[in-house]
């Protein structure tokens, strides 16, 4: 799990307005960092298939987040893979 103040500050970089912890895009954003932060604990240790399997579970949900936001709202869709780096 990511520590909250990098939760925090990974909210108010991508929400919409001040209260907004809730939309796509933000879930896009915190999934995405809590993914690179397990990616780099699974190339420590290769072993860890529980976590292995937590993380495709989060890449699965993160792209289906993913294909609302571009069903939806292509304009904000583009914005967030190009903020988060992201190959789609």
């Amino acid at each position: 799990m990511v520590d909250t103040k990098t939760k925090e500050k990974v909210i108010k970089e991508h929400q919409r307005h001040e209260t907004d912890t809730g939309s796509d895009q933000v879930q896009v954003a915190v999934l995405t960092e809590e993914i690179d932060r397990l990616a780099l604990h699974l190339k420590k240790h290769k072993k860890d298939n529980h976590s292995r399997r937590g993380l495709l579970g989060m890449v699965a949900r993160r792209r289906t987040l993913l294909g609302n936001l571009a069903e939806n709202d292509t304009k904000t869709y583009k914005a967030t893979i190009k903020k988060l780096g992201l190959k789609r």
